[in-house]
Protein backbone atom coordinates (compact mmCIF):
# COMPACT_ATOMS: atom_id res chain seq x y z
CA UNK A 1 0.00 0.00 0.00
CA UNK A 2 1.58 3.68 -0.91
CA UNK A 3 1.90 5.76 1.42
CA UNK A 4 3.01 8.89 0.40
CA UNK A 5 0.34 11.68 0.43
CA UNK A 6 -1.68 12.17 -2.45
CA UNK A 7 -2.59 15.64 -3.61
CA UNK A 8 -4.82 16.66 -5.75
CA UNK A 9 -4.29 19.91 -7.33
CA UNK A 10 -7.17 22.31 -9.15
CA UNK A 11 -5.72 25.01 -11.29
CA UNK A 12 -6.34 26.41 -14.99
CA UNK A 13 -2.92 27.09 -15.78
CA UNK A 14 -1.31 23.75 -17.08
CA UNK A 15 2.15 25.62 -16.11
CA UNK A 16 1.04 26.15 -13.09
CA UNK A 17 -0.74 22.70 -12.53
CA UNK A 18 2.85 21.29 -14.44
CA UNK A 19 5.19 23.09 -12.17
CA UNK A 20 2.99 22.18 -8.83
CA UNK A 21 3.10 18.10 -9.96
CA UNK A 22 6.93 18.05 -10.73
CA UNK A 23 7.49 19.76 -7.61
CA UNK A 24 5.17 17.44 -5.37
CA UNK A 25 6.81 14.36 -7.39
CA UNK A 26 10.33 14.75 -6.33
CA UNK A 27 9.18 15.44 -3.25
CA UNK A 28 7.34 12.15 -2.24
CA UNK A 29 3.95 12.59 -3.29
CA UNK A 30 1.40 11.19 -5.54
CA UNK A 31 0.08 13.90 -7.46
CA UNK A 32 -3.28 14.02 -9.67
CA UNK A 33 -4.14 17.22 -11.21
CA UNK A 34 -7.72 18.85 -12.41
CA UNK A 35 -8.26 22.21 -14.80
CA UNK A 36 -12.25 22.82 -13.13
CA UNK A 37 -14.43 21.61 -10.87
CA UNK A 38 -15.66 19.00 -12.87
CA UNK A 39 -12.17 17.41 -12.58
CA UNK A 40 -11.92 17.74 -9.41
CA UNK A 41 -15.27 16.12 -8.71
CA UNK A 42 -14.41 12.97 -11.00
CA UNK A 43 -11.29 13.07 -9.20
CA UNK A 44 -12.11 13.05 -5.50
CA UNK A 45 -14.77 10.18 -6.70
CA UNK A 46 -11.95 7.49 -7.77
CA UNK A 47 -9.22 8.53 -5.64
CA UNK A 48 -8.31 9.13 -1.90
CA UNK A 49 -7.20 12.77 -1.95
CA UNK A 50 -5.10 13.80 1.23
CA UNK A 51 -5.01 17.30 0.37
CA UNK A 52 -6.39 19.55 -2.22
CA UNK A 53 -4.77 22.95 -3.86
CA UNK A 54 -7.27 24.87 -5.20
CA UNK A 55 -7.05 27.83 -7.34
CA UNK A 56 -9.43 31.31 -6.14
CA UNK A 57 -10.34 31.38 -10.09
CA UNK A 58 -11.55 29.11 -12.30
CA UNK A 59 -13.04 29.23 -15.50
CA UNK A 60 -16.42 27.14 -14.65
CA UNK A 61 -16.91 27.60 -11.15
CA UNK A 62 -15.11 29.86 -7.96
CA UNK A 63 -12.95 28.51 -6.17
CA UNK A 64 -14.41 29.45 -3.38
CA UNK A 65 -17.90 27.84 -3.86
CA UNK A 66 -15.54 24.77 -4.94
CA UNK A 67 -14.30 25.04 -1.40
CA UNK A 68 -17.63 25.71 0.03
CA UNK A 69 -19.28 22.15 -1.38
CA UNK A 70 -16.08 20.13 -0.50
CA UNK A 71 -16.07 21.24 3.46
CA UNK A 72 -19.70 20.37 3.54
CA UNK A 73 -19.30 16.72 2.70
CA UNK A 74 -15.57 16.18 3.51
CA UNK A 75 -12.50 17.01 5.85
CA UNK A 76 -9.67 16.91 3.34
CA UNK A 77 -7.61 19.63 3.82
CA UNK A 78 -7.77 22.61 1.41
CA UNK A 79 -5.06 25.20 0.40
CA UNK A 80 -6.19 27.51 -2.11
CA UNK A 81 -4.13 29.71 -4.48
CA UNK A 82 -5.41 33.10 -5.82
CA UNK A 83 -3.42 36.13 -7.05
CA UNK A 84 -5.87 38.17 -4.94
CA UNK A 85 -3.95 39.32 -1.91
CA UNK A 86 -5.79 41.46 0.16
CA UNK A 87 -6.57 40.38 3.83
CA UNK A 88 -10.79 40.52 3.08
CA UNK A 89 -10.02 38.08 0.29
CA UNK A 90 -8.08 35.51 2.57
CA UNK A 91 -10.51 35.86 5.29
CA UNK A 92 -12.96 35.08 3.06
CA UNK A 93 -11.20 31.59 1.96
CA UNK A 94 -10.26 30.71 5.60
CA UNK A 95 -13.80 31.53 6.56
CA UNK A 96 -15.09 29.01 3.71
CA UNK A 97 -13.10 26.25 5.20
CA UNK A 98 -9.76 26.84 3.77
CA UNK A 99 -6.84 25.08 5.79
CA UNK A 100 -3.92 27.95 4.41
CA UNK A 101 -3.80 30.21 1.58
CA UNK A 102 -1.26 31.31 -0.56
CA UNK A 103 -0.76 34.12 -2.78
CA UNK A 104 0.92 33.98 -6.45
CA UNK A 105 3.60 34.15 -7.61
CA UNK A 106 4.66 32.07 -4.51
CA UNK A 107 7.77 29.95 -3.79
CA UNK A 108 7.37 26.37 -4.51
CA UNK A 109 9.34 25.82 -1.47
CA UNK A 110 6.81 28.01 0.68
CA UNK A 111 3.94 25.69 -0.35
CA UNK A 112 5.88 22.32 0.15
CA UNK A 113 6.40 23.86 4.25
CA UNK A 114 2.93 24.84 4.33
CA UNK A 115 1.36 21.66 2.97
CA UNK A 116 3.70 19.39 5.16
CA UNK A 117 2.10 21.75 7.91
CA UNK A 118 -1.58 21.13 7.48
CA UNK A 119 -0.85 17.40 6.84
CA UNK A 120 1.12 17.11 10.31
CA UNK A 121 -1.67 19.36 11.89
CA UNK A 122 -4.83 17.26 10.29
CA UNK A 123 -2.92 14.01 11.09
CA UNK A 124 -2.43 14.70 14.64
CA UNK A 125 -6.11 15.30 15.50
CA UNK A 126 -7.52 12.50 17.76
CA UNK A 127 -9.16 8.89 16.25
CA UNK A 128 -13.07 9.12 15.33
CA UNK A 129 -14.81 8.12 17.85
CA UNK A 130 -18.33 6.51 18.35
CA UNK A 131 -19.12 9.48 19.79
CA UNK A 132 -19.15 11.40 16.74
CA UNK A 133 -20.90 9.88 15.30
CA UNK A 134 -23.97 10.17 17.49
CA UNK A 135 -27.00 12.52 16.87
CA UNK A 136 -27.18 13.33 20.59
CA UNK A 137 -23.61 13.77 22.95
CA UNK A 138 -25.16 14.73 27.10
CA UNK A 139 -22.74 15.71 29.33
CA UNK A 140 -23.07 16.97 33.02
CA UNK A 141 -26.53 17.04 32.74
CA UNK A 142 -26.66 19.05 29.15
CA UNK A 143 -28.14 17.65 25.66
CA UNK A 144 -26.81 18.34 22.57
CA UNK A 145 -28.42 17.54 19.94
CA UNK A 146 -26.28 18.03 16.42
CA UNK A 147 -28.97 17.07 14.27
CA UNK A 148 -31.32 19.79 15.65
CA UNK A 149 -28.51 21.62 16.31
CA UNK A 150 -29.94 22.55 19.51
CA UNK A 151 -28.54 22.41 23.34
CA UNK A 152 -30.52 22.47 26.36
CA UNK A 153 -29.39 22.99 30.28
CA UNK A 154 -29.79 20.55 32.70
CA UNK A 155 -33.13 22.18 33.46
CA UNK A 156 -34.14 21.96 30.12
CA UNK A 157 -34.05 25.11 28.58
CA UNK A 158 -32.64 25.75 25.27
CA UNK A 159 -29.57 27.68 24.67
CA UNK A 160 -28.76 29.83 22.12
CA UNK A 161 -26.02 29.59 20.56
CA UNK A 162 -24.13 31.10 17.60
CA UNK A 163 -22.96 28.71 14.55
CA UNK A 164 -19.82 29.00 15.82
CA UNK A 165 -20.40 28.31 19.47
CA UNK A 166 -22.18 25.37 18.46
CA UNK A 167 -19.64 23.78 16.25
CA UNK A 168 -16.47 24.29 18.78
CA UNK A 169 -19.49 22.82 21.35
CA UNK A 170 -19.47 19.62 19.37
CA UNK A 171 -15.86 19.80 18.70
CA UNK A 172 -15.02 19.80 22.09
CA UNK A 173 -18.26 16.93 23.03
CA UNK A 174 -16.65 14.55 20.65
CA UNK A 175 -12.90 14.52 22.09
CA UNK A 176 -13.76 14.55 26.11
CA UNK A 177 -10.67 14.36 28.66
CA UNK A 178 -7.92 15.19 25.71
CA UNK A 179 -6.21 18.20 25.49
CA UNK A 180 -6.96 19.99 21.97
CA UNK A 181 -4.74 22.90 20.40
CA UNK A 182 -6.07 25.94 19.20
CA UNK A 183 -5.38 24.04 16.09
CA UNK A 184 -7.07 21.02 16.08
CA UNK A 185 -10.00 22.98 17.56
CA UNK A 186 -10.05 24.77 14.04
CA UNK A 187 -9.63 21.74 12.02
CA UNK A 188 -12.33 19.94 13.74
CA UNK A 189 -14.82 22.94 13.52
CA UNK A 190 -13.50 24.02 9.91
CA UNK A 191 -15.99 25.11 7.11
CA UNK A 192 -18.60 25.94 9.16
CA UNK A 193 -18.30 29.51 11.40
CA UNK A 194 -15.67 29.71 13.45
CA UNK A 195 -13.18 32.10 12.06
CA UNK A 196 -9.48 30.34 11.75
CA UNK A 197 -7.19 32.45 13.73
CA UNK A 198 -5.60 31.15 16.59
CA UNK A 199 -6.85 34.00 18.87
CA UNK A 200 -10.67 33.32 17.75
CA UNK A 201 -11.19 30.36 19.39
CA UNK A 202 -10.34 31.88 22.60
CA UNK A 203 -13.07 34.96 22.35
CA UNK A 204 -15.47 31.84 20.96
CA UNK A 205 -14.49 29.63 24.18
CA UNK A 206 -14.93 32.85 25.94
CA UNK A 207 -18.60 32.86 24.38
CA UNK A 208 -19.14 29.46 25.30
CA UNK A 209 -18.55 29.58 28.96
CA UNK A 210 -20.93 32.33 29.55
CA UNK A 211 -23.53 30.04 28.21
CA UNK A 212 -22.83 26.75 29.79
CA UNK A 213 -20.79 27.65 33.25
CA UNK A 214 -22.08 28.24 36.63
CA UNK A 215 -19.19 30.61 37.06
CA UNK A 216 -17.34 31.48 33.58
CA UNK A 217 -14.62 33.34 35.71
CA UNK A 218 -13.96 30.14 37.30
CA UNK A 219 -14.81 27.32 34.56
CA UNK A 220 -15.15 23.60 35.66
CA UNK A 221 -16.16 22.01 31.94
CA UNK A 222 -14.08 24.02 29.17
CA UNK A 223 -10.32 24.69 31.02
CA UNK A 224 -7.49 25.82 29.37
CA UNK A 225 -4.14 24.21 29.61
CA UNK A 226 -1.02 26.25 29.69
CA UNK A 227 1.01 26.56 26.76
CA UNK A 228 -1.51 23.19 25.40
CA UNK A 229 -4.66 24.58 24.54
CA UNK A 230 -8.47 23.56 26.10
CA UNK A 231 -9.44 20.27 27.96
CA UNK A 232 -13.03 19.56 28.40
CA UNK A 233 -13.99 17.92 31.62
CA UNK A 234 -16.96 16.17 31.57
CA UNK A 235 -17.79 12.28 30.93
CA UNK A 236 -19.92 12.47 27.12
CA UNK A 237 -22.48 10.21 26.69
CA UNK A 238 -23.54 9.21 22.99
CA UNK A 239 -27.19 9.07 23.05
Amino acid sequence: MQSDPHVLVVDDDREIRDLISRFLRKNSFRVDVAADGLGMRETLARSKIDLVILDRVLPDEDGISLCRELRKESRVPIIMLTLLGSESDRIVGLETGADDYVVKPFSPDELLARIKAVLRRVNELPMQSDLQRAAVLRFAGWSLDRTRRRLCSPEGAAITLTDGEFDLLVAFAEHPQVVLSREQLLDLARGRAAIPFDRSIDVQVGRLRKKIEKDPEAPELIKAVRARGYIFTPSVEAV
